[in-house]
């Protein structure tokens, strides 16, 4: 499929022939979906922690006698029949982590592309160059219309472009190593550079 391609100042520059295998797919929401809960089953940190019945700072001495109240049996406070006792089964450090294969996370990326290709929120910039004044990079973004963007780059990002953008609300930017579904699906507008797109092409085939 072809694209135009624009420069940020919102002029034309050509166009770029974009590969049917990774933007001209029918996007699949069971993958999307798969792909992202394990994005973000990844990131969760897992460091919720109750006390346990030992580790409560109760004495642990019998609190009465076994026989002769008319109450039931208890042996100390940190029962987790008590308040402020032991919690019992509760949640302990862990990873939520799960595998997923590297052809599937792969197919993934392919199909958010693809998604974002379809529902016509793919943009091909020249380059994102700029000199690191964000007033003017800000003016620009607004001037073509980008909200909620995030722009992938080359396999580095310029250093002016990425200090302008820093405080544009709304706008992200990464390497095309760290593209990702969930950061793609999450933004309005996907915007690549012709470099992306040779580096993506290269990535994915």
């Amino acid at each position: 499929m072809k694209l135009d391609v624009i420069k940020l100042d919102g002029g034309k520059a050509g166009s770029v022939d974009l590969s049917d295998d990774l933007f001209g797919l029918e996007p699949r929401a069971d993958i999307l979906h798969r792909v992202v809960r394990w994005q973000r089953n990844n990131a969760q940190a897992g460091t919720h922690k109750v006390k346990t019945r030992s580790e409560t700072s109760y004495s642990t001495k019998k609190i009465y006698r076994q026989k002769g109240t008319g109450g039931a049996r208890h042996g100390d406070r940190n029962a987790p029949i008590f308040r402020k006792g032991g919690i019992y089964k509760g949640p302990t450090p862990r990873s939520h982590g799960h595998d997923l294969t590297k052809k599937f996370r792969k197919l993934g990326l392919k199909h958010a592309l693809s998604a974002k290709a379809k529902a016509g929120e793919l943009v091909v910039i020249e380059n994102a160059e700029a000199e690191g004044k964000t007033a003017a990079l800000a003016k620009q973004v607004k001037n073509l219309g980008w909200k909620r963007a995030l722009i992938i780059d080359g396999a580095t990002v310029n250093e002016g472009f990425a200090q302008a953008a820093r405080n544009i609300e709304g706008l992200d930017i990464l390497p095309s190593m760290g593209a990702n579904v969930y950061d793609i699906l999450k933004r309005d507008t996907l915007v690549l550079t012709k470099a992306a797109v040779e580096a993506l092409e290269a990535r994915l085939k």
